[in-house]
């Protein structure tokens, strides 16, 4: 199990306000909320970090292409449905 730790920031008012509020809305616990949202965060953090890293030095040309590369191999594995289609 996971060693838990206690992490204490200052915040302004109307944001404390705020998350209590969404976490309200949600049904769950401040510090359930608060967890969510840093994973949430540090997630997308490293996504952008990831794609960062692939296209770093390459041109808008060659991303384009290797793009629709993908998109071809995937339209050859049959159709797509309505709610995957590039319009």
């Amino acid at each position: 199990m996971n060693k838990k730790n206690v992490l204490t920031i200052r915040i302004p008012e109307d944001l404390k306000d705020r998350i209590e509020k969404t976490a309200a809305t949600q049904g769950v616990s401040l510090n359930q909320f608060a967890l969510y949202a840093f994973t949430r965060g540090l997630n997308d953090i490293d996504t952008s970090n990831f794609l960062k890293k692939r296209i770093h030095n390459k041109s808008k040309e060659s991303i384009e292409t290797e793009m629709k590369n993908v998109i071809s191999k995937v339209r050859k594995k049959g159709k797509l449905p309505d709610w995957d289609r590039i319009y």
